[in-house]
């Protein structure tokens, strides 16, 4: 397994990316107060470790007429590999279905799905998700206002990492 270190300029070099993907090497060093080079480096060598995952542009769904969120909690028939494959696997073919976790408690997995309308998330649950394999149950929410969303990791326990997970080590100046 590979190491990674991290100092407080990598720990904000990442807070300024994830706040603003697509700022340039020139503004992520003069918030982080290095030159573009040493960020170069920096995001180079984070990214080869994996820790940035990807880049991506975060679209606003009711800009895009997605005005519907909802979250389904999906109880399965039966337990096993094979169902939880199937139903994982067809659950990945449905673009609506945003995110997907299997999960403790009284649901075996958790949904997010996005459609434009009312009408439209009602054909999707009945004439898709709902005929999905091996589900035998489906309670789903309908959100009426969004409090808060972020796609922001927070970072802080990094720095007070005592016995590190993934070999990531945090040195101080």
């Amino acid at each position: 397994m590979q190491t990674i270190t991290l100092d407080r300029y990598d720990l904000t070099l990442l807070d300024a990316l994830q706040r603003d993907g697509s700022a340039t090497h020139a503004s992520l060093g003069a918030s982080v107060n290095l030159s573009p080079s040493q960020i170069s480096r920096r995001l180079q060598r984070l990214g080869e470790s994996g820790m940035i995952a990807g880049y991506a542009a975060l679209l606003d769904p009711e800009f895009i007429g997605l005005n519907v969120v909802a979250f389904a909690h999906v109880i399965l028939e039966r337990h096993g590999l094979a169902q939880s494959d199937a139903f994982e696997s067809a659950t990945s073919a449905i673009p609506e279905v945003l995110e997907c976790y299997s999960v403790t408690g009284d649901a075996d997995y958790f949904l997010r799905i996005v459609a434009p309308d009312l009408q439209a998330f009602a054909d999707l649950m009945m004439k898709r998700v709902m005929r999905l394999p091996g589900v035998a149950h489906i309670k789903s929410n309908i959100a009426l206002q969004k409090v808060k969303q972020t796609h922001v990791m927070p970072l802080d326990h990094l720095a007070r990492l005592s016995r590190p997970k993934r070999q990531i080590q945090f040195v101080s100046d």
